[in-house]
């Protein structure tokens, strides 16, 4: 297994609002990022494994809508997420 319980918790808690909060915004996009790491770093191995590609493909696109969500939401908190993960846009 890729991410072990506590790691999880640890991922909630620094970008939730406590590692019981895993609904959180932006706590799904911080477990978002760090699947989408995961799954591209084993495509990058393994470049015939098109299920793991299309999985990839819908794990950004749920990323990217929870990303709209959070900007119309509240621009402030998508900024600082944003910084955060160090992602592009």
């Amino acid at each position: 297994m890729y991410l072990t319980k506590e790691e999880k918790e640890q991922l909630f808690e620094k970008h939730g609002k406590g590692k019981n909060d895993t609904g959180s915004t932006e706590g799904q996009i911080a477990l978002f990022t760090k699947r989408i790491a995961h799954i591209s770093a084993h495509l990058k191995t393994n470049k015939k494994d098109f299920n793991s590609e299309r999985s990839l493909v819908m794990l950004v696109g749920k990323r990217r809508s929870l990303l709209d969500y959070l900007m119309k939401k509240d621009i402030m908190r998508y900024r600082a997420i944003v910084k955060e993960l160090g992602l592009r846009k």
